[in-house]
């Protein structure tokens, strides 16, 4: 299978496959589609009146928040008021360098709400997703002082938190890629382009793979092979001493998934063995109980990447260590919507990445639970 195939198939099933909707029983979907109406007149309420969620600094959580309600299982919320004001709230911080950000984050906030405009497909909004996308493909790091950081993105281009990281990096990448569809399906004008051979390169270079990662912190060991961590050398789940006396960084779960997104975004084949090894390391940390290697620290973050990646690549079933198999999408279905609070709303209790925070981690629960069910 060339990459554009690939490609081609792992969009459709971003863009949602039959496979969910054939083989699940009508009554756990209904159950999806009344938790996510549920959850979106939350939102409703917690929407400000001058259009936004959350902080005025990071319009991306209003685009999260847009971005939730368009993709919402079993509504159409595109042409209500909610949505409306938020994309108006979106476009009013566009900034004169092509970013869509406030005071900080440019890279994370231009990202988001890049893909959220690029989702709400209104012609309008031509120009300003071309310079959000320039903007983006200028924030790639490239000639840095480290060159393992080249290609990759981090919350600013450039300054204290400038650093490229795996976080940042699925972020731009999926609202590039996004971009891209839309601008070859509509035929407009191409841009710059962007480095992505630089960028799986960057990504490649966040995994435990001794084949493909040749960084010295890179380990084969049972615990680690395959699995992904925040950015080159450094992992939030800290380090172990394998079994030769090696120092490794630890893999965990958030991070695996993303790795494996951002392969897909990148282009890479269906077969390529970084994917390969990273759902060899989900297979054998498969949790919906934990982030593996994080505990309940970013659980939400975590549930909402699984999603997205097992979508995107096309797989239905799991296997356990010890063989049994498993279809994800019903377990976690499952686990959101026993999860979910009486006023529709979900929230963690670890503070750890602002998941105290309902608004955030409701919008992270409806798109997960669109990709679960072949909405997204």
């Amino acid at each position: 299978m060339n990459r554009r195939h690939f490609l081609a198939t792992s969009i459709a099933a971003l863009l949602g496959g039959p496979a969910f909707a054939q083989q699940t029983d009508a009554a756990l979907r209904a159950k999806i589609t009344a938790a996510s109406a549920k959850a979106v007149a939350f939102l409703d309420k917690a929407q400000k009146p001058d259009g936004s969620w959350g902080s005025p600094d990071y319009p991306a959580m209003t685009a999260l928040c847009v971005t939730a309600h368009l993709r919402a299982p079993g509504g159409n919320f595109a042409k209500g008021k909610a949505v409306q004001a938020g994309l108006d709230f979106v476009r009013q911080h566009a900034q004169p360098d092509g970013g869509i950000y406030t005071r900080a984050m440019g890279n994370y906030n231009t990202s988001i709400c890049l893909a959220t405009l690029v989702l709400a497909d209104d012609h309008r909004d031509d120009k300003l997703i071309a310079d959000a996308r320039k903007f983006l493909i200028a924030g790639q790091a490239k000639n840095s002082a480290h060159p393992e950081q080249n290609g990759g993105w981090g919350y600013e281009s450039g300054g204290k938190r400038g650093r490229p990281d795996l976080d940042n990096t699925v972020f731009a990448l999926e609202a590039l890629r996004a971009a891209e569809t839309q601008r070859r399906t509509r035929e407009l004008p191409a841009g710059p382009e962007l480095d992505w051979k630089a960028a799986m390169d960057f990504v490649s270079r966040c995994q435990n793979n001794t084949a493909t990662n040749k960084e010295p912190w890179a380990s084969d060991d049972a615990g680690n092979k395959g699995g992904f961590i925040y950015s080159p050398g450094d992992s939030p789940a800290g380090e172990v001493t394998t079994a030769d006396g090696k120092k490794a960084l630890r893999s965990y779960g958030s991070m695996t998934y993303a790795g494996v997104l951002s392969l897909i975004y990148a282009e890479a084949k269906k077969d390529d063995p970084r994917i390969a090894a990273a759902i060899g390391w989900i297979q054998r940390h498969w949790s919906l109980d934990e982030n593996p290697g994080q505990g309940g620290q970013g659980l939400f973050y975590y549930y909402h990447v699984m999603a997205k990646a097992l979508a995107a690549s096309g797989i239905e079933e799991l296997a356990t260590e010890d063989g049994k198999r498993f279809r994800w999408r019903e377990m976690l279905a499952e686990k959101l919507l026993a999860l979910q609070k009486p006023d529709g709303s979900w929230a963690s209790e670890n503070p750890r990445w602002m998941e105290k925070d309902p608004v955030l981690v409701t919008c992270y629960c409806i798109i997960a639970l669109a990709y679960i069910n072949g909405r997204a």
